[in-house]
């Protein structure tokens, strides 16, 4: 299922004549995810689903302001970081589902709360499973014993982990769709929960493979196109083709649906590949791409100082104001070839 829309009357003003048509909104309902008794590791094969749809970008996040050369002035702090300008001369042009059991007897009354997160309706279940994936908890999509939406309960999707494998703390706040892991684990807890080795991935890419990504993101921004408010994020193999691709009112969920529906399909980690999203990158998104295992993050607009930290510690590769032929290459340039 792809993203839910909204069609809406609103009145648009164009050259002093009000006129009333209806217009399609981006939907942001609370999603909560309830954690219910952990059962035996399912050994069931996966089975076809549905292929799904693909997703959009959201307004442009302002860049960092630089600062005076001290590092500091008053007002928005910056700091001055070496990039490598990048100028290409080349400018380029069946799913499986996380094997199911049962859900165990009873597990709706004993279901505990791990976060309600705002986001747009659909592809719930990838969402859940690149949350799982970005807490550290999973790794693998038999780590997953079973996800049901509850019936009992709208916007609410519960989950089974197999036995052995430890739940994420739950959160003691509501998620906005502005807000990943809101700076609740530091550089060092994060590089110490990777369970691949991202720095050793050896993948390299063409400038203008990663010159083209944006274009190619957007062509498959359909919700996009209806509303004119959605992120999306995409996961591209190092040549550019498109693996999987989706879209949320929240950049942070964008990239957990991408991650999730690797997950599922068994692709984690995500090694040789290359996550393109619609805005700025946060510490957040670096640190969801480590946790999947990917080595490359592309973003349209700036990077945080913490998120630059974070990616050269991890050995992210991590470029920033991917327009046009041009991009800056924040850490590790040598996988651009």
């Amino acid at each position: 299922m792809g993203v839910v829309t909204d069609r809406r009357r609103v009145v648009r003003v164009r050259e002093g004549v009000r006129v009333e048509r209806p217009d399609t909104l981006a939907v942001e309902e609370p999603l909560m995810v309830r954690l219910v008794a952990a059962v035996a590791r399912s050994r069931a094969p996966a089975v076809p689903a549905a292929p799904a749809a693909p997703v959009v970008p959201a307004a442009p996040v302002a860049p960092v302001v630089p600062a005076e050369a001290a590092g500091r002035r008053a007002g928005v702090v910056g700091a001055v970081r070496p990039v490598v300008p990048v100028r290409p001369v080349v400018p380029v042009g069946p799913r499986q589902v996380v094997p199911v059991g049962g859900m165990p007897p009873g597990s709706g009354a004993d279901a505990e709360t791990l976060t309600v997160t705002m986001r747009t309706p659909g592809h719930d279940f990838d969402l859940v499973a690149g949350w799982l994936v970005s807490e550290g908890a999973v790794a693998a999509r038999e780590d997953i014993a079973a996800m049901r939406l509850c019936p009992d309960e709208d916007n609410t999707v519960e989950v089974a982990l197999a036995r052995g494998v430890e739940p994420p703390r739950p959160r003691a706040f509501a998620t906005t769709s502005a807000c990943g892991v809101c700076g609740s684990d530091t550089v060092v807890e994060v590089l110490a929960g990777l369970r691949w080795p991202v720095a050793d991935d050896s993948v390299t890419v063409r400038p203008e493979v990663i010159a083209d990504l944006p274009d190619l993101l957007r062509e498959r921004q359909r919700a996009f196109d209806r509303t004119g408010g959605l992120h999306a994020a995409g996961l591209f193999t190092a040549d550019g083709e498109p693996l999987y691709v989706r879209e949320d009112v929240g950049r942070h969920n964008a990239v957990d649906k991408v991650v999730g529906a690797a997950l599922r399909d068994g692709a984690l980690p995500a090694a040789g590949t290359v996550l393109q999203v619609s805005g700025r990158a946060s510490f957040e998104l670096v640190q969801k791409a480590a946790r999947a295992g990917i080595p490359v993050l592309s973003a349209i607009s700036a990077p945080s100082t913490l998120a630059v930290d974070l990616a050269e510690e991890a050995g992210v590769t991590l470029l920033g104001f991917v327009r046009g032929d041009s991009m800056n290459v924040y850490t590790r340039a040598d996988r651009l070839r």
